[in-house]
């Protein structure tokens, strides 16, 4: 991720969240202001910095019905800040490098969120 603490451990997902949510925030703030990109630009930041809000939630779940819910919705958010970041790409050629990195840990994420989620299956 562009601009994200590298240092960060891989398995805390609190931190790595985190540093997604305000890399796409940095990202976000590249992207010029028009009738097509606003929209865009909300629903990914929207997305992005939910993510490790819903972690947080499914870390402190008060039952595994509660924290695989929330795991569930991490997956969700994942999978629609992959869109965004396509759409903020596809409407601006000369970010589309710059969207790819975010856009490949948002994958990785999503199949992190994935695992936790599969595994949590009762």
């Amino acid at each position: 991720m562009p601009g994200a603490n590298t240092q960060h451990v891989a398995y805390d997902l609190e931190e790595r969240t985190a540093c997604f949510g305000e890399a796409c925030l940095r990202f976000a703030r590249k992207v010029a202001p028009s009738a097509v990109n606003n929209p865009l630009v909300s629903q990914l930041v929207r997305a992005a910095t939910s993510i490790g809000a819903n972690y947080c939630e499914a870390d402190d779940g008060v039952s595994s019905k509660d924290f695989r819910n929330k795991i569930g919705l991490c997956r969700k958010e994942e999978r629609e800040t992959k869109h965004w970041l396509r759409m903020i790409a596809s409407a601006n050629e000369g970010l589309k490098a710059e969207a790819r990195p975010l856009w490949n840990e948002a994958k990785e994420l999503n199949l992190i969120f994935s695992r936790i989620f599969r595994n949590t299956e009762g």
